[in-house]
């Protein structure tokens, strides 16, 4: 996904070669997510029911077991396996069109995705939130099993916020992680190589809605629901601006959603300058005084949010806090 990322964020085809003598080009409008969705879901849901993963290894390892996912179809000897629809779990995303640059309106358009913990990492702190740093190993495949992308030997670091950015990244991967729990301390061995007790093995299936949608790239068709299979060691919680706040608490509408949380949104553009949302803007109120140095960071890692004015406002994101 290294690769496929800074590819997805300068490519939206919205646009098709005609096949008329004159060599002329037509423009093709992408689709609704309305559309589509239920598409994937159907796609999705067979898969799911005629597909099946080597859950008998996981349940009783073998003593050469590596912990890798595998996935075959549900026929022949292997007819009577259970299917991954009685295996996995899922959850509800709601999309909006401005997401993927679309100009048709769509607002919070349900989208439903997939995972399965095929073992839970043993780490007992918090799982990942989609605004923190992940440490895995991953691919990334079609329904049809071809794979589009992977880190399967080395592990890398992945910014689930900036993951989920619009036309950046595949929100599906960002949303999927947090189903996920860590491993252990990692051991760094003399070699520089590194081991890690017990991470978390899953995977995660989402529509396209939660992925490129109608962009076509990397290997990845228009409108393709996406598979990826992942190994979590270890997690970082982000402060991205460094103004003193998890950038998981500036979501502030709560939903998973960091691009949409902006609170001096009016005063950026009446002063005409970039949009910066919250989790990367160190001033959120644009007052002149840091947010840092509007907030009180306890001693036990807290965060106290004073309100002079008593207004139900904290004063990192209150103008007119006097």
């Amino acid at each position: 996904m290294k690769r496929i990322l800074s590819v997805l964020s300068i490519a939206l085809l919205l646009i098709s070669c005609g096949n008329d003598d004159e060599n002329n080009f037509q423009q093709v409008p992408p689709r609704l997510l309305s559309e589509v969705e239920p598409e994937n879901r159907q796609e999705i849901i067979a898969f799911l029911k005629t597909h099946f993963y080597n859950y008998e290894e996981f349940q009783t390892p073998p003593a050469d077991f590596d912990f890798k996912i595998r996935i075959d179809t549900i026929a022949g000897d292997n007819a009577d396996k259970t299917p991954l629809i009685q295996q996995v779990d899922s959850a509800i995303i709601n999309v909006s069109s401005f997401e993927f640059a679309l100009s048709d309106g769509e607002e919070d358009i349900q989208h439903q995705y997939y995972y399965l913990n095929a073992r839970q990492g043993i780490q007992e702190k918090d799982n990942p939130s989609v605004a923190d740093s992940v440490f895995v190993r991953y691919e990334g495949k079609l329904l049809n099993g071809t794979s589009f992308d992977g880190s399967t030997t080395s592990p890398i670091w992945f910014d689930l916020a900036r993951i989920q950015a619009p036309l950046q990244g595949f929100r599906g991967f960002s949303e999927g992680m947090v189903n996920f729990k860590p491993g252990g301390v990692p051991t760094i061995n003399p070699d520089g190589t590194f081991a890690v007790e017990g991470y978390g093995v899953g995977m995660m299936i989402f529509p396209s809605g939660l992925g490129g949608f109608n962009s076509a790239t990397g290997g990845i068709p228009q409108y393709s629901p996406l598979i990826f299979e992942i190994d979590l060691f270890t997690i970082n919680v982000t402060d991205h601006d460094g103004d003193g706040i998890p950038s998981i608490q500036e979501d502030l509408n709560g939903n998973n959603f960091l691009f949409d949380d902006n609170t001096d949104e009016d005063e950026e553009r009446a002063a005409g300058f970039p949009l910066s949302v919250d989790f990367l803007d160190a001033d959120d109120d644009d007052d002149g005084i840091l947010t840092r140095d509007e907030i009180i960071i306890n001693s036990d890692g807290t965060i106290t949010f004073p309100d002079t004015d008593g207004d139900g406002i904290p004063d990192y994101r209150d103008q007119d806090n006097s």
